[in-house]
């Protein structure tokens, strides 16, 4: 892999980071993807829906059908400074999560030969990844555009550090509510401690061992994890109210409905349980022949998500999917986030590797 073309992917990956596009606001950047990407291919080739694309890349009749998919949102984080380059690293807001991604795919279209390339290519960029389910837009981007749910593999370039990684876990977040009755808190026994009633649940959470669930010869691990509490009036009155958030990661193979019920029936009649965001789980697919294919063109390592990606939607649509991007993995969501961006021209020669010799049908 030359020096120019690491130093161009990196030039791409400054430019999109020095975009803001906080969930919400992706606008400034879907404009600038549009213009880059209609540059390149044409502007009938270029379909927005709201802030989102779909990019038909080539169209081939017969041939294996692929979707490349990025997110071009990012979490609100913290930055100390600009963004910037300091050695191996690249700082700035989804430098890592998941701006990446976004440049390997903008370098690939650029550059590879759309009249020799033997895939049916799509790219799906889309906004409000980073929150709630039911506002993503993927979920549109599927309903609308059939070409995106007749894949034979949809490749997501979420941060992996550019090893494979092979599904995802399911995510149930619910509110766990318990009631008390208020008192003054110098005589707590007129009333009933909402907090105090908590302590059982959370006890059974803090001593909850991970759960391992092997499919495809592979480990997903399950976790209950309480991770937010409100509750109380004031400092010095009994509580009558104390919530907690649990979200509960659970593997494929159930569904987020299925889930929820085994996070009620640890509760119990302790407290009201009410499910507040429901994402399903992602399968596998070890034995797919294009994503075998794929973890032979050099990947780092092959791996299964512990975490929710939207593997999990092309899955439910019956499109094989997984996890592949150059964004170092564990700088996602961080303050001061950044990326070894030498790692984006190892990412973009994996890819260029597959698509150059692809799997026949």
């Amino acid at each position: 892999m030359s020096d120019a073309l690491a130093h161009s992917l990196r030039d791409t990956l400054l430019a999109l980071t020095r975009i803001k596009s906080p969930i919400g606001e992706e606008k400034e950047l879907c404009d600038y993807l549009a213009q880059r990407l209609a540059h390149t291919l044409g502007e009938r080739a270029v379909v927005r829906h709201s802030d989102s694309l779909v990019v038909r890349v080539s169209e081939r009749a017969g041939a294996p059908k692929l979707a490349l998919v990025g997110h071009t949102d990012v979490v609100r984080t913290e930055h100390d400074g600009p963004v910037r380059v300091e050695g191996d690293r690249l700082y700035g807001p989804g430098a890592a999560d998941m701006k990446s991604g976004l440049a390997v795919m903008l370098e690939l279209v650029e550059r590879l030969s759309h009249s020799t390339l033997q895939w049916d290519l799509v790219l799906a960029l889309y906004e409000r990844e980073e929150g709630p389910y039911l506002e993503n837009m993927l979920g549109p981007l599927l309903e609308t555009f059939p070409e995106l749910r007749d894949r034979d593999l949809a490749i997501c370039l979420e941060p992996s550090d550019n090893a494979l990684q092979l599904g995802c876990m399911g995510s149930v977040h619910a509110t766990v509510a318990f009631e008390g009755r208020t008192a003054h808190s110098a005589r707590p026994w007129q009333g009933e401690n909402a907090i105090l009633k908590a302590a059982g649940v959370l006890a059974e959470l803090g001593e909850r061992v991970p759960h391992d669930v092997v499919l495809d010869g592979h480990r997903f691990v399950e976790v209950m994890t309480p991770t937010l509490a409100s509750g109380g009036r004031s400092r010095n009155i009994v509580p009558d109210r104390f919530e907690v958030n649990v979200n509960y990661r659970f593997a494929p193979g159930r569904t987020p409905e299925q889930a929820f019920e085994e996070l009620r029936a640890l509760v119990g009649d302790r407290a009201r349980v009410v499910a507040t965001d429901l994402s399903p789980a992602g399968r596998p697919h070890a034995s797919n022949p294009l994503v075998q294919r794929l973890a032979a063109c050099g990947v780092r390592a092959v791996e299964t998500k512990q975490a929710w990606t939207d593997v999990a939607r092309f899955d439910a649509c019956g499109v094989p999917a997984v996890n592949f991007g150059p964004g170092t993995q564990a700088q996602a969501h961080q303050r001061n986030e950044y990326t070894l961006w030498p790692q984006l021209a190892e990412g973009y020669a994996v890819l260029e590797r597959f698509l150059h010799e692809p799997l026949a049908r």
